[in-house]
């Protein structure tokens, strides 16, 4: 479904355990709760949830801004670069083009669910657009 290759190991066989990409994920800051990030997805389910990540901790997106922003996906096979419609900007896709990546434009690209505790431990939720996502507190 999602153009992974596998192979033996990965067949469908009694007794074993179906191939997953399930990436839940907690993310502490100096040992306090910080984020819970998770989506599925498939194989961009890895991917998707780094994004927000990053977007967090590294170009201090809010969370709503992080699980908005527009998502990229790569998985080595098949090797093609997908991507969100207006998730990069036509002079980096013009680079990539000319670097000889293959691009496709697709819809979206996993469907986050995400809370972060902010300072004085109030908490943020992150419905992602995507899905039929919300996000309600008490």
């Amino acid at each position: 479904m999602y153009g992974l290759v596998g192979g033996e190991a990965n067949s469908v066989q009694p007794g074993k355990r179906m191939l997953s990409s399930m990436t839940p994920t907690i993310v502490e800051k100096e040992g306090k709760l910080l984020l819970v990030v998770g989506s599925p997805g498939g194989s961009t389910i890895p991917t998707t949830v780094f994004q927000v990540i990053i977007n967090v901790l590294d170009f201090g997106m809010n969370i709503g801004q992080a699980v908005d922003a527009g998502r990229i996906h790569h998985q080595w096979l098949p090797d093609w670069i997908s991507y969100e419609k207006n998730a990069i900007d036509s002079t980096t896709l013009a680079k990539l083009h000319y670097m000889g990546h293959v691009l496709k434009e697709r819809n979206a690209i996993g469907s986050i669910n995400a809370i972060m505790i902010l300072p004085g431990g109030k908490k943020a939720g992150g419905a992602d657009k995507r899905g039929n996502n919300s996000s309600c507190g008490y």
